[in-house]
């Protein structure tokens, strides 16, 4: 009998990139934003204004794609050092290794004797590839991928970072704060829709989330920069 895959739609293949991304352009617009806020409120010029946002957008940038890659290769090294026991274990006693995956099975729900014919094929297809996936939870689709995290974060934080900052110079200076304010809240929105579209989540929650945090820090920020009258 010839079996065809059914092909779905799922979205598990996008949570590496997209949390990165999600998280660059974030951090980008709430960052950026909240800087440009809290240096506008200590009465700066605003050409000190726009020098200050593009120095955070390139320290931002570089320090989301250097913290990014480490984490992520934190975790790559954590998966690479388990599959390697694995691997050693299953050399060692693999008759051990396949009562460990019937057992798995087992306490998904399946019988004894079903879940023993499994961990029997699977192991005899991909023994080591079976114990990554339902002993360990390490899959292709959620792997780490540190460059790939690195790049996305630097390169969305930087598209972020850029929309307060082409506010803060067409923005007349009598009511940059204001501009800035309103326009990144803006932005936080529109950003939450589209990471709840491409993650399949609820659209309201997502873009109230990164909305509320984002008025948060810059209310804040301008709240110091307006009692110290320095550049923070």
């Amino acid at each position: 009998m010839k079996f065809s895959r059914h092909t779905e739609r799922h979205r598990t293949d996008r949570i590496g990139w997209l949390r990165a991304a999600v998280l660059g352009a974030n951090d980008g617009i709430v960052s950026t934003a909240s800087l440009v806020v809290g240096v506008a409120a200590a009465q700066s010029s605003q050409g000190s204004i726009l020098v200050a946002g593009v120095a955070g957008l390139v320290a931002g940038a570089m320090s989301m794609a250097a913290g990014e890659y480490v984490s992520v290769h934190s975790q790559a090294d954590t998966e690479k050092a388990d599959l390697e026991r694995e691997r050693a274990e299953l050399a060692l006693d693999p008759a051990a290794e396949q009562r460990e995956l019937t057992a798995i099975y087992v306490a998904r729900g399946l019988t004894p004797g079903l879940a023993q014919q499994v961990a029997v094929a699977l192991t005899a297809h991909d023994a080591l590839a079976a114990h990554a996936r339902d002993e360990l939870g390490i899959s292709e689709a959620l792997s780490a991928r540190p460059v790939q995290a690195a790049l996305a974060s630097a390169a969305s934080f930087a598209v972020g970072a850029v929309l307060p900052l082409a506010v803060t110079a067409l923005a007349p200076a009598q009511g940059l704060i204001v501009w800035v304010s309103a326009s990144s809240l803006v932005f936080l929105a529109l950003l939450g829709v589209v990471a709840a579209r491409v993650g399949g989540a609820g659209v309201l929650a997502s873009a109230w989330r990164v909305t509320f945090w984002g008025a948060l820090a810059m209310a804040i920020t301008a709240g110091v920069g307006a009692l110290f009258g320095a550049v923070v």
